[in-house]
């Protein structure tokens, strides 16, 4: 068996290829690297006020971009 290159795959292709094989642990292992290797934002705390609509911005923004890009907010 071919040694898969999950360096050399996209943040969309690797997502992909781990969906259709979901047995394979290294592309797991692989995508959950890249995506705790991203910068996290804090969008807000718990006793912030204005919590709520902070977090309902937070994801009609990312709705919105997934939308601008044909994929899943989620």
């Amino acid at each position: 068996m071919s040694q898969v290159n999950y360096t050399a795959m996209s943040d969309k292709e690797l997502k992909q290829y781990f969906l259709q094989h979901r047995d394979d642990k290294l592309a797991f292992q692989a995508y959950l690297d890249r995506l705790s290797e991203r910068p996290r934002q804090i969008i807000t705390t718990v006793d912030d006020p204005d919590f709520e609509v902070k977090i309902q911005a937070a994801i009609l923004r990312q709705m919105q971009a997934a939308d601008s890009t044909g994929e899943q907010a989620f």
